[in-house]
């Protein structure tokens, strides 16, 4: 891909961030900034969709994903690292973007229907939070990103996205807006310690990229293994055996984990011994992003000064946008 692919991506501050995220979208972010444009979004009016009355967790989570993005070297010199809320062109590009979405289309937005049976909003459901998928197009068109990294669950937005392009273009009679693909991560999502299927803050059944050693040990050693693996001497089962999901995202010695499981599937090796192996790759890993975040945090004028800086960039690239749309929608009195 060349230097051209512009890139789009993002997180909800809604607290620190934990190796899911590692593995979902920071580690591609780190791996492509300096041969893509790369835009990292911190996306606090999303968050308040399902977060509105509690603005102050928002707030005060802001600060604690930047020091995770600098931590583990997203690197604001080559990344434009933005607050969503500063961008006065997304919300205008909303609302425009409204006229071209019927409430049937949204209603259909799979990805939109799973997030508000999870949630619960059957019965109390914001349109803020209705809308996301227009506010989400906004902040992808806002750019021309064509590229945005996402998970499988998350592919409809990017569909949902490219219609808005779509149409606005055949509307308008030019190509103003740019259609994105999907950039799917060969791992898109990691399981919580708990077995769940996915690592999440709201389950807190995650492993936090700001926590301790200590607290580390103790995740580690509680992590659910095979139900079945009661014995050493039984044999026990890989698959969906969260311990060696996370040796294969982060263990280094392919053979290593390879010798491992072939003696766990046979029989022989206790859980407790593959997590201590687990815990010591973990650690090593863990361990300099913990360091470089600890500094970060003692000086919070320089983070919010970085993401200060970068947000007017940002600003401007989505006010050039903005003001294409509104020359073709003949709205530039």
């Amino acid at each position: 891909m060349s230097k051209k692919e512009i890139i789009l991506t993002g997180d909800r501050p809604t607290g620190k961030l934990h190796l899911g995220h590692y593995v979902g979208s920071l580690a591609n972010r780190v791996l492509l900034q300096n041969s893509h444009h790369q835009f990292v979004m911190i996306a606090d009016v999303q968050a308040l969709t399902d977060n509105f009355e509690d603005p102050q967790k928002i707030h005060d989570s802001v600060f604690e994903v930047m020091c995770d993005y600098l931590a583990v070297g997203i690197d604001p010199c080559v990344t434009t690292i933005f607050l969503q809320s500063m961008i006065p062109a997304i919300p205008e590009l909303t609302m425009y973007y409204m006229n071209l979405v019927t409430v049937a289309r949204l209603t259909r937005n799979p990805t939109v229907k799973a997030e508000i049976k999870q949630k619960h909003m059957e019965e109390s459901l914001p349109v803020g939070f209705f809308v996301y998928p227009i506010n989400q197009a906004a902040d992808i068109t806002a750019f021309k990103a064509t590229l945005v990294p996402v998970g499988n669950d998350q592919l409809p937005m990017i569909e949902q996205t490219n219609e808005i392009v779509r149409s606005f273009n055949r509307i308008y009679k030019k190509e103003v807006l740019v259609e994105a693909k999907a950039l799917v991560p060969k791992v898109g999502r990691l399981s919580g310690i708990d077995g769940q299927a996915k690592m999440s803050k709201s389950l807190n059944n995650g492993i936090f990229l700001s926590d301790s050693a200590d607290e580390l040990a103790r995740k580690v050693k509680s992590m659910y293994t095979d139900p079945n693996h009661l014995r050493v001497e039984d044999p026990g089962n890989v698959e969906g055996n969260p311990v060696f999901e996370y040796l294969d995202a982060f263990g280094t010695d392919l053979e290593k984990i390879a010798e491992l499981k072939a003696h766990y599937q046979r029989g022989g090796l206790g859980d407790m011994a593959v997590k201590k192996y687990a815990l010591d790759v973990l650690e090593a890993f863990l361990a300099p992003i913990r360091t470089r975040r600890k500094l970060y945090e003692q000086d919070r004028a320089q983070v919010m000064g970085m993401l200060m800086e970068g947000t007017q960039k940002a600003k401007g690239v989505a006010a050039e946008t903005l003001k294409e749309v509104k020359e073709v929608m003949h709205l530039n009195y």
